[in-house]
């Protein structure tokens, strides 16, 4: 019985002890300028600032959002190469 007490009590510990993966660091957007459109930010209006997967990207209005929603891979691959 003290055998179980004490398997029971290590299954326990074990399974909250920070077992779980860390959440993902967000890579912060390098540019000044929208990704798609290359547009300095702020010239439109409010920038909107959205997380795609780990990576932090910048607009500089609504319809480039949606432009870079229909095709991100075209806009990252864009950022990845101008770093």
């Amino acid at each position: 019985m003290k055998t179980l007490i004490t398997l029971l009590a290590a299954s326990f510990i074990a399974g909250t002890t920070g077992l779980h993966a860390a959440p993902a660091k967000t890579k912060t957007y390098p540019k000044d300028v929208c990704i798609v459109s290359d547009n300095k930010l702020g010239s439109m209006g409010r920038v909107i600032t959205k997380t795609h997967g780990d990576q932090e990207v910048k607009f500089c209005c609504k319809p480039c959002v949606k432009k870079f929603d229909k095709d991100p891979k075209k806009y990252l691959d864009n950022l990845n190469k101008k770093k």
